[in-house]
């Protein structure tokens, strides 16, 4: 199988590593070899999260800038953050609601015009799917469900060989009981978004 190259960016706290998780357990499943590797830049206090999943055949870890085929986004300034990333074949999907770093509260940074990035991205990319995945999370019940939000809506754009009764299963199987029906319903809200 050709590699599929997935970048999934957050902040820390917004589930980044597990989601990367349920999709290299869901690709395992299907008999797809996966390669993953991590970044953590002080994930602790809202700093950069970043996650590489490769699918298919092929020996690396990384993606090179202009690779990716998917660019998951959970948070929008660090989606136009690892643009870089991305091609004319990319496909991006992207939550809107900001999280700005402490520098921004503190008068000390400025957050970037995210609508004015994410129409040049549009323009740049194969497809642009932006919306705001955190109040889909709170409405499933949790803000921690940002990360099953984004996965519904990968699920459903056909960006990856993977069926979303396997996403289901996995969560199922895979994340903590007590947060399993959070879950599941934030993983169908995001699989709506995206229609």
């Amino acid at each position: 199988m050709k590699t599929i190259r997935i970048m999934i960016v957050a902040v820390g706290g917004q589930g980044n590593i597990l989601a990367a998780r349920v999709l290299g357990e869901a690709a395992l499943a299907e008999g797809i070899a996966v390669r993953m590797s991590e970044f953590h830049g002080m994930a602790q206090r809202g700093g950069v999260v970043e996650s590489m999943v490769l699918l298919g055949d092929g020996k690396g870890y990384c993606i090179s800038d202009g690779s990716a085929d998917v660019l998951l986004g959970f948070e929008p300034s660090e989606t136009i953050r690892a643009a870089s990333k991305c091609n004319a074949n990319t496909v991006v999907i992207t939550n809107t609601a900001p999280v700005p770093p402490f520098t921004v509260a503190l008068g000390k940074g400025h957050y970037p015009d995210v609508e004015s990035a994410m129409s040049l991205m549009a323009g740049r990319v194969k497809k642009l799917i932006a919306f705001d995945a955190t109040s889909l999370a709170l409405q499933a019940g949790s803000s921690l469900a940002l990360n099953m939000v984004m996965l519904g809506a990968l699920a459903k754009s056909d960006a990856v060989p993977l069926s979303q009764d396997l996403f289901v299963h996995v969560i199922k199987e895979k994340t903590k009981k007590q947060f399993v029906d959070i879950n599941l319903n934030a993983f169908e809200m995001g699989m709506r978004a995206f229609s």
